[in-house]
């Protein structure tokens, strides 16, 4: 077996069988990319390892990324939902932590090993890896090793009996939620108007105010026979059809301006279009439609805009965003010079550009060496791993800086991640499999029972405090939990149960909050331990 002592040899060998043993499935559950850390804590009991500076560079990488994805939504959830998503996911996590303290310390479990159960139970990657950071034992992915399974096996269970336990009709809940949704984005539909209000004969639209008076974007006028984009300066007339779009709330106040709405559509002339482009030229990128002007200079509207599978009605004051999907209408050498102008260019979409992802993973190593007072007590810091978090999610917030676009696209992300995961997993179990034996006949099965009993607290806690407190959303309630114990196979759970977002929007905008919190509880479970 010497061919395989080399590190670098060791390291491949531990990714390929883990993801093997990861695809294999027994009664509907398998260990995922947790098999590679399994594999790597038996190389590592034969005394095999992978270099450390695997480790960090996995560590960062995976949780860059991480931050880089949930960013947009994050801050997005947390303006909506903000308190109360932080309070649930807080409390959740503390009840946890305090329930894995007292646990600890009256059955005399090390500290080190006791904070990688509670990372563990809670199934939470970056939360080992911030604990590696603080601790140099080996104890830590030891106890993460027991509990991780316990983990996910529990909440598999747990979330197929909750809505039978508690009664709960999941169709009811989900249609709660689409109505919810509609209220805070309202689908932006077409409607053609016949003019028939004489005070605004022979008028533009700017001086008719329609963008104030009634929230639309005219996309249409059809004028004796003629089809055209009108503009701002655009005369309209009785007996004219227009074209409008924007919310039903927004039609609604257009029927007092021009009359009500008729079935007839307005026929497209040769020289009129509407199509669908894709924003990637970086010059136009975080710039507002009105520095642009489209309609200005290209005699063209943006219509909606489709951002991560949500469309919006654009407004003066929105901003072009890379990877956005715009409907403009207007003639179609305007539009071809538009395309010209916004990119719509799916290569550059697709194409992986590492400087905004090493820049950003360096601007967070230095985040993280900021000592942050604690109540005047402690000092702690985020480390790497919570420095690289947040500079990924501030940064894919902010879009762009100068010539540095701060995206990636879904399949690079994902990639990125993947391949940083593997690099921390590989080396870390080789380092934890040395102890794993001796531990074990140590503790014996006193630490499945910890395990177990952390893996009940959050999912239990959860449900007390939003189910029966907060009269949270019971799918966005199961989103928050999953959320919060990092838990991606509870959260395929509820999407066969739902076809609504529900879920994965509220675990999106929990999942950053629990990484950040989980990395804070880990230091204070390990600074106050006895």
């Amino acid at each position: 077996m010497d061919f395989i002592s080399p590190g670098y040899i060791t390291l491949i060998l531990i990714v390929a069988a883990g993801i093997i043993l990861g695809k294999i499935k027994l009664f509907g559950f398998s260990l995922d990319v947790a098999g590679v850390l399994f594999i790597a804590l038996i190389l590592g009991h034969f005394g095999y390892f992978v270099p450390n500076d695997f480790l960090q560079l996995g560590l960062l990488l995976f949780v860059f990324t991480i931050g880089m994805q949930a960013g947009p939504g994050f801050f997005d959830a947390f303006r909506k939902h903000g308190r109360q998503l932080v309070l649930v996911s807080f409390l959740i996590m503390a009840s946890t932590a305090i329930v894995a303290f007292f646990l600890n310390h009256f059955l005399g479990i090390d500290p080190n090993l006791g904070v990688g159960l509670f990372a563990g139970a809670l199934t939470s990657t970056p939360g080992l890896a911030a604990i590696i950071e603080i601790s140099d034992s080996p104890l830590a992915p030891i106890g993460y090793g027991v509990a991780y399974p316990i983990g996910i096996i529990g909440v598999i269970l747990l979330l197929n009996l909750l809505p039978k336990i508690l009664r709960v009709d999941l169709k009811k809940e989900e249609e709660n939620y689409i109505k919810s949704v509609k209220e805070d984005f309202p689908d932006v539909v077409g409607r053609t108007f016949k003019i028939d209000n004489p005070n605004i004969h022979a008028k533009t639209l700017a001086e008719i105010e329609l963008r104030k008076i009634t929230g639309c974007i005219a996309t249409r006028v059809f004028h004796k026979d003629n089809a055209f984009t009108p503009s701002a300066d655009s005369k309209i007339y009785k007996e004219d059809l227009i074209r409008l779009v924007g919310t039903e709330e927004n039609l609604k106040k257009a029927v007092f301006l021009f009359g009500t709405p008729v079935k007839e559509n307005i026929p497209l002339s040769k020289e009129y279009d509407i199509r669908w482009i894709l924003v990637t030229n970086k010059k136009v990128v975080n710039k507002h439609y009105r520095e642009i002007s489209l309609p200005s200079y290209y005699n063209a509207r943006v219509a909606k805009i489709k951002r991560s599978g949500v469309e919006i009605t654009p407004s003066a004051n929105s901003c072009f965003r890379f990877g956005d999907r715009v409907l403009v209408a207007g003639e179609k050498n305007n539009l071809t010079k538009v395309s010209r102008l916004l990119g719509n260019d799916d290569k550059k979409l697709s194409e992986t550009d590492l400087l905004p992802v090493f820049l950003g993973i360096l601007g967070g190593i230095l985040l993280g060496m900021i000592q942050i007072p604690f109540f005047g007590l402690f000092t702690i810091n985020l480390g790497n791993t919570g420095g690289a978090l947040i500079a990924g999610l501030v940064l894919s917030k902010i879009g762009k800086t100068g010539p540095v676009i701060w995206s990636l696209s879904g399949s690079a992300n994902q990639l990125i991640k993947q391949l940083g995961l593997l690099l921390f997993l590989a080396t870390i179990g080789t380092q934890a499999g040395a102890e794993l034996v001796d531990t074990i006949q140590q503790y014996g099965f006193k630490l499945i029972g910890v395990a177990l009993i952390l893996m009940l607290i959050p999912i239990l806690s959860g449900v007390i405090l939003g189910h029966y407190i907060f009269k949270i959303n019971f799918l966005t309630l199961m989103g928050i939990i999953t959320g919060t114990m990092t838990s991606t196979p509870g959260l395929g759970v509820i999407q066969e149960k739902s076809s609504s977002n529900a879920a994965p929007v509220a675990y999106a905008s929990v999942y950053p909050i629990a990484l950040v919190l989980v990395i804070i509880f880990s230091q204070l479970l390990l600074s106050f331990s006895w």
